[in-house]
């Protein structure tokens, strides 16, 4: 079997375990943790904002290192931070002790094991079926908003908030230590191109498939050639407005829930239909991918994220239990394929051979943004002592996002058809 659907593997668990750790589980921490330690919400968002931006600035830094040294150390070391950084969770007193060890896991950790490293990996292993491997390989955020809030739901409930994170904390390095082993800088590292293709016999491959590979590494855009293109300050921005109301509808959404009325086992089961929808998305975002345009694919997930937080405002104050489930259904589809999509467009864009360097200089700017979504969400709520106005907010900043990408074009290439086709 051709190792890059290792890859794919291993990115289904690190990105798994980096939203699974993350903000898919803050809401079930928020309630428990506050009560316990006397914080406010905004308080306790704080430690995801700070987390978000602080691993935006390490993007930047990690995005080079993958095209440099592949995933397996930057996973080992990303292991063993998520260890020592939520067994010292579990022992927290002070806030800002708490806002450095979310920087710790849910930031840094987030990055050298989550979607960037992840994905980055797959698209250079793939060019001519990186839909289906990207859409497969980010499954593993679905998987972690269907299995983890309803998990560490019962976990908490169980056995407190301290002892959670303890268990989390050793679960992780179990898990992601064998998988880093088995991740791999770049097919051609190991005398195979792209799609497990062989050198020696790729002049009796499909002739398309040849073409894709040969186009594909001689247009690749570097850092400084892609920041000169409108389309990537399109894309940043787009996919940052999308983290912003992500993020902020994530961490809130069980407390959104819970002060409406609804106890927390039916908040965690709605985020749970959330995980389920967004992972069968991925197969028809995938399936979409090869026949629609990526940036029409791009706008629409982020215009049904909108009308899931449409829904969710309906359904809540209305005490509407099915509804409520149809919105987080919504909203999770949506959701499904920002992670694929965005990965898709920019190594569409750009091409393979730079896209760590890329992606790593889009992601202080997308998380900067993405950072203010739980802190206003924080700030509202402790203002108002509701999550409406906020909320209608957010489906409005996706819907601008959703604009943006539309409105992005795919820079022109950098070599002529015909001298594409020699390379090949």
């Amino acid at each position: 079997m051709f190792w890059g659907w290792w890859i794919v593997g291993g990115a289904v668990v690190g990105q798994f375990v980096a939203m699974g750790a993350g903000n898919t589980i803050a809401g079930v921490f928020l309630r428990p943790m506050t009560e316990d330690l006397g914080w406010t919400a905004a308080e306790f968002t704080l430690g995801a904002s700070a987390a978000l931006l602080l691993g935006g600035v390490a993007g930047f830094v990690i995005g080079p290192l993958v095209d440099r040294h592949g995933a397996r150390p930057l996973m080992l070391v990303g292991a063993v931070l998520y260890l020592s950084a939520f067994l010292a969770m579990s022992r927290v007193q002070e806030l800002w002790q708490f806002i450095a060890l979310s920087v710790a896991t849910s930031g840094i950790g987030f990055s050298l094991v989550g979607p960037l490293v992840a994905n980055v990996t797959v698209a250079k292993w793939f060019v001519v079926r990186r839909g289906w491997a990207v859409a497969l390989g980010s499954s593993g955020v679905s998987f972690a908003g269907l299995i983890m809030p309803v998990t560490m739901t019962g976990v908490v409930d169980a056995v407190g908030w301290r002892d959670a994170y303890a268990a989390l904390a050793v679960a992780i390095f179990v898990v992601i230590v064998p998988v880093a082993l088995i991740m791999r800088r770049r097919p051609e590292d190991y005398g195979v191109l792209p799609d497990g293709l062989d050198p020696e016999a790729a002049a009796d491959v499909d002739a398309r498939a040849a073409e894709a590979q040969a186009r594909d590494a001689v247009n690749s855009y570097t850092r400084g050639e892609a920041v000169r293109t409108p389309a990537i300050w399109l894309l940043m921005v787009g996919y940052g407005l999308n983290m912003l109301a992500l993020t902020g509808v994530l961490v809130h959404a069980i407390p959104f829930m819970t002060d409406h009325g609804f106890a927390r086992g039916e908040a965690a089961l709605a985020v749970a239909v959330n995980g389920g929808a967004n992972l069968s998305s991925k197969f028809v975002w995938g399936f979409f991918l090869q026949r629609v345009h990526v940036r029409y694919l791009g706008a629409g997930a982020l215009c049904i994220s909108a009308a899931g937080v449409a829904l969710m405002l309906m359904a809540a104050p209305a005490a509407a239990l099915p509804l409520l489930f149809v919105a987080f259904f919504c909203w999770g589809f949506g959701f499904g394929g920002t992670v694929p999509l965005s990965e898709f467009i920019f190594a569409k864009y750009f091409g393979r051979v730079h896209i760590g360097a890329i992606r790593g200089l889009g992601q202080p700017f997308t998380i900067l943004l993405g950072a203010a979504g739980p802190i206003v969400a924080g700030l509202y709520v402790d203002a108002f002592g509701s999550y409406e106005g906020v909320f209608v907010a957010f489906a409005l900043v996706y819907l601008v996002g959703a604009l943006l990408i539309l409105v992005s074009t795919e820079p022109p290439p950098k070599e002529a058809p015909a001298a594409v086709e020699g390379a090949a």
